[in-house]
């Protein structure tokens, strides 16, 4: 099925994003910067996913509208495998206590697993892609 190119150069961009921000969540790690890194590795995640609905004309201003739609449109079909979702959910919660909890430390290890989340959820979003569209 052809894909307009307006919708393919969006979703190129927004997955250019999410490779942006898992370099800088890297970086960040290696600086110590843990809450930050978190920070990053999260928008790899979301940037990857608003890459993916791209191509479905979708999108939102609110986090949680396009985890759910990302969920509903694409896990409850079986289009993307279940453990997707539970790292695109883990991630934005880790995130948000992260970024809005006083006194929410996150450790070098949660760290690291976001991160390799991060990657790895943004390779499937891209084979998806590869493979559909």
């Amino acid at each position: 099925m052809p894909v307009d190119e307006e919708r393919k150069a969006l979703s190129k961009y927004r997955l250019e994003k999410a490779e942006k921000n898992l370099a800088a969540a890297k970086l960040l790690f290696e600086s110590k910067l843990l809450s930050e890194s978190i920070n990053r590795s999260y928008y790899c995640i979301f940037h990857s996913a608003r890459g993916l609905i791209a191509y479905d004309s979708f999108d939102s201003k609110k986090h949680s509208t396009i985890i759910a739609y990302f969920n509903r449109n694409y896990i409850k079909t079986e289009k993307i495998e279940k453990e997707y979702s539970k790292i695109i959910s883990k991630a934005f919660k880790i995130r948000t206590d992260s970024d809005y909890k006083d006194f929410y430390l996150v450790t070098k290890e949660e760290t690291k697993e976001q991160i390799e989340n991060a990657e790895k959820f943004l390779k499937r979003i891209k084979m998806y892609i590869e493979e559909v569209y």
